[in-house]
């Protein structure tokens, strides 16, 4: 969430850098000044009758006291209208506190300067490649073929057991997507991140946290008795560890990691290219997540897109990365680096990771400060990422190391797979 301060000292810049995510903000930030103003003055309204009204409560006791009771009952008569007054500039105030926040919800962040213009996926910026595309041989097929003929993963049974888009894990597809998350994991925690498990369903506090509510509910599956949602990320439970937490500067950075499932409808995003592993209801992830001074947000940032290009490197799979346009970011972000991994069985990119920094926009949302040197009390930045998002790296891997004699597995994997082919 945007602060309201920065707002109303920076309107025309705040619509001018969210035109950059084509959001034409000029009649909401016109609305939430006013009803901010509206709020402030309603505060101070309330706040000078309170103070009237605690002075001539104190001036009833002084006259109780020297015996001056009819003096004492003409100014009782006048308090008992500031307590009307009082309650009603009380509902006022909470009324448009409450619309405020609704106005504020509604507003994404604020892009980066190096953000660039664009519209959609296609204006987004390649600024890393790596590694060579394999040559595949004759008869090379794409990964729902290959988990078919290998008997490895089975999306019959998972419709027949939940729906589609919950796909049962098999013999060595299940251990392969095992070793993944283990390999992943003992990645992050040997660059310092540090592991944590997190339940699976979060409240609504959680969700508007982090930004999934109000923004994405129709993407999320919601339990309405229990008023819980399944999560969709583990950066939602893990970001939300730190709701409503004053750190001390000392602490920062603050770097953890974890493993879930994530849940996502997915909702009108099914065709032909989201076969398979492409797309599903229910995945793996692995995320790091990091809590920052606001002046080394940025370095982290880069820190943690290295991170994943090691482990990508690692597993010797080509990639690229590319910097989102404005039109393609997520609702909370300010910069974000997508990582692709080149199918060449499918013949196109993939998505596998995402690394964002929301600098205060989900720390305004979850009072998420840190007192710093001077005593002072201020926001923290926030950074999330991938590492990694397992269907499609295994689906890159699957078809990039398919051979005729079977799929080989990636060499450092092999120590927490226990084989060395799927044949």
């Amino acid at each position: 969430m945007l602060q309201i301060a920065y707002i109303r000292e920076n309107q025309e810049k705040v619509i001018k850098a969210l035109a950059k995510r084509n959001f034409d903000a000029t009649e909401s930030i016109a609305l939430v000044v006013e009803l901010d103003e509206k709020r402030r003055s309603t505060q101070v309204e309330l706040d000078n009758l309170l103070a009237e009204s605690n002075k001539l409560s104190k001036e009833i006791g002084e006259l109780m006291k020297a015996g001056k009771k009819e003096e004492a009952a003409a100014i009782k008569e006048q308090t008992a209208d500031f307590k009307e007054t009082t309650k009603n500039l009380t509902e006022v105030l909470n009324s448009v506190t409450e619309q405020l926040a609704q106005e504020l919800y509604k507003l994404p962040n604020t892009p980066s300067d190096i953000v660039p213009e664009g519209k959609s996926a296609d204006d987004n910026l390649n600024v890393f490649e790596s590694g060579e595309i394999p040559t595949l041989h004759e008869g090379a097929v794409p990964h729902w073929d290959l988990i078919k003929k290998y008997d490895i993963i089975d999306f019959e049974l998972g419709t027949k057991i939940t729906a589609p888009g919950f796909p049962v894990y098999k013999g060595k597809g299940a251990k392969l997507q095992r070793a993944l998350i283990s390999y992943f994991l003992d990645k992050n925690t040997e660059a310092g991140y540090n592991e944590v498990q997190v339940p699976h369903l979060i409240n609504e506090a959680s969700g508007y946290g982090t930004g999934q509510l109000p923004d994405k509910e129709g993407q999320m599956y919601h339990d309405a008795k229990d008023d819980l949602y399944l999560i969709p990320t583990a950066e939602v439970p893990v970001t939300n560890i730190y709701r409503d937490v004053i750190l001390q500067e000392s602490e920062l950075p603050v770097t953890v990691t974890g493993y879930t499932p994530c849940f996502r409808r997915e909702a009108g995003s099914w065709g032909a290219h989201v076969r398979g592993l492409n797309r599903l209801h229910q995945f793996d992830k692995v995320e790091i997540v990091r809590i920052e001074h606001p002046e080394k947000s940025y370095e982290a940032l880069d820190g943690m897109v290295e991170h994943v290009k090691s482990i990508l490197d690692e597993l010797k799979l080509p990639y690229r990365i590319l910097r989102l346009c404005g039109g393609d970011m997520g609702f909370t972000s300010a910069l974000t680096y997508d990582f692709e991994v080149y199918s060449t069985a499918q013949e196109r990119w993939l998505e596998i990771s995402s690394v964002s920094n929301f600098e205060t926009f989900q720390a305004n949302r979850l009072k998420l400060r840190f007192k710093g040197k001077d005593g002072k009390t201020q926001l923290a930045h926030t950074l999330n990422g991938s590492s990694l998002a397992l269907p499609r790296v295994l689906a890159g891997i699957l078809e990039n190391y398919q051979t005729p004699e079977g799929i080989v597995i990636p060499e450092v994997l092999r120590k927490y797979t226990g084989f060395d082919i799927i044949n």
